[in-house]
């Protein structure tokens, strides 16, 4: 008997065309508090908040970390929009109809995806989900992605992930799994260097392209 599949997809740069506007957000963040650190947005995407305040300002003040988590949770929660990826939304619909259960991971908090999956009309969508609130440790470690797992009830092995960012694919690598890299964020070539399976988007993609990628 053939082994049941299981899909993870990560949400910003995978299903929402998000990026664009944290590389606005963050680039000015990383200039305004002077982190000396050139396109300050590519060097932490993927990674969760509590990671860029600890590794990012930990030299700040207190008062100074509140103030940067307050302009990102603002950010987050009221002002950035949800375009969706060209074909993400249509390929998670496509496996589910055929069987395949799909969970979310993503980096973001509970507050952001709550306001996404009402915008862009897909509560209840996902068989599972993991936020940033739901884990100790963000990516590049795996715990989101073996907690997503854990919840549909697969094992790593069983389970294919679509991810972006670089931090993501190390993510899913940790935890055992295969990766499909989407180039909506990095170059291509870049992220034929952490994974084989680059695709541009999912467009026009089907339950078939998702059967070949465990081959």
């Amino acid at each position: 008997m053939e082994e049941k599949k299981y899909a993870i997809f990560d949400f910003d740069g995978v299903l929402a065309d998000t990026e664009r506007y944290y590389d606005v957000f963050w680039d000015e963040m990383g200039e305004r508090y002077e982190t000396g650190i050139p396109h300050f947005a590519g060097v932490i995407k993927g990674t969760t908040l509590p990671h860029i305040l600890a590794k990012y300002f930990a030299d700040r003040t207190e008062e100074t970390r509140q103030r940067i988590a307050q302009e990102s949770n603002k950010f987050d929660h009221e002002d950035i929009p949800f375009p969706p990826i060209p074909g993400s939304l249509e390929f998670v619909r496509e496996l589910k109809a055929n069987g395949i259960p799909v969970a979310l991971a993503t980096s973001s908090d509970d507050i952001k995806m709550e306001r996404a999956f009402r915008e862009m009309g897909i509560v209840g969508l996902f068989d599972a989900i993991v936020t940033a609130d739901m884990i100790e440790h963000g990516k590049p470690a795996p715990d989101c992605y073996l907690l997503a797992a854990k919840k549909l009830g697969a094992k790593p092995s069983a389970c294919l992930v679509f991810e972006d960012s670089f931090a993501g694919i190390e993510a899913a690598k940790a935890a055992g799994m295969r990766v499909v890299a989407l180039a909506t964020t990095n170059e291509a070539g870049k992220l034929k260097e952490k994974t084989e399976r680059v695709i541009p988007n999912l467009e026009g993609k089907t339950v078939r392209d998702f059967q070949a990628w465990f081959e």
